[in-house]
């Protein structure tokens, strides 16, 4: 071979080593300045490809929705406590109206209110007339604490002008002596009432009709007879007094007074009774006689 050929091919050797690598690649060129694509991790043979792209999902998920979520709760407990607020102010507001609805009648109402003194000719009203009110109501409850025991006292009449109606009931309760067991009774009276005095500051009423005690396995029913009074003392400040007896089957004695003091149709009572019962029909254990009592009422 001649020199010249030996030499080009030497130099063509030396190139060939000294050149870089080559790439070989099929398609589009690559571009160093593209970013790269997220590659999807190799899984095993046969597995599900939905829980791979679950769990892809819930990698790449944003961690806002935690944090709507919580706001959602917090804004629903906020709501609830809202709402419980609001109702208690609205039960609270019904309430306070029915209470000042109900003082603000019974303050109204009643049958001893004073007469308009800025207008002493005019005539007068209804509830300035008191005791001679063409119509009126009452109902009350006195109890008497009584040694041994105790006694409760509920009545209920009307007055139609002259005439009206009187129910009363009485419980006595005693204990036995020597015994922890209790012995009760029961007295009633019914009576029709005539009032043959009756003015703006007093009514007297005369009383008859029949009264009742019951015993065990018995109960005893007789005539009665009573009278009772009731009087203005001072404003709305009043006097009452009542008597009933009962002559037969059985002895009974019923005398009680005291005051009454009107606060619109409101009352509140005081005073003293006297009761006496035939041995036989006396409950035992408890001493009748003078016993204080106190109670309250209404009158329209």
């Amino acid at each position: 071979m001649s020199f010249p050929k030996v030499v080009l091919g030497g130099g063509l050797l030396a190139g060939l080593l000294a050149a870089p690598p080559a790439e070989a690649r099929f398609g589009k060129r690559s571009d160093s300045n593209e970013t790269s694509k997220p590659v999807h991790k190799a899984s095993a043979i046969g597995a599900n490809d939905g829980d791979s792209k679950q769990e892809d999902e819930n990698q790449n998920r944003s961690p806002k929705t935690t944090t709507v979520s919580s706001t959602e709760d917090s804004f629903e407990f906020r709501d609830s406590s809202a709402s419980d607020d609001a109702a208690a102010i609205i039960l609270g507001a019904v309430f306070e109206l029915l209470f000042s609805g109900v003082g603000e009648a019974i303050a109204a109402t009643g049958t001893h209110h004073g007469h308009d003194i800025d207008a002493p000719d005019a005539s007068p009203q209804r509830n300035s007339l008191r005791h001679a009110v063409p119509f009126s109501f009452r109902a009350g409850v006195l109890a008497s604490p009584i040694e041994g025991g105790m006694g409760v006292d509920f009545d209920v009449g009307w007055d139609v002008r002259r005439f009206g109606v009187d129910l009363r009931l009485s419980r006595l309760m005693g204990t036995r002596e020597g015994t922890t067991s209790r012995d009760a009774r029961t007295l009633g009276e019914m009576h029709v009432t005539f009032s043959p005095l009756v003015r703006q500051d007093l009514r007297l009423r005369a009383e008859a009709g029949v009264s009742t005690v019951d015993l065990p396995g018995r109960v005893y029913v007789g005539p009665s007879l009573g009278m009772s009074v009731e009087a203005c003392v001072l404003g709305p400040l009043d006097a009452e007094a009542r008597l009933q007896v009962t002559p037969v089957p059985y002895q009974q004695v019923d005398a009680r007074a005291g005051l009454a003091l009107h606060l619109g149709s409101l009352m509140l009572r005081g005073g003293a009774r006297y009761l006496a019962l035939d041995s036989e029909v006396a409950p035992r254990g408890l001493a009748l006689g003078f016993t204080p009592e106190f109670g309250m009422g209404f009158t329209f």
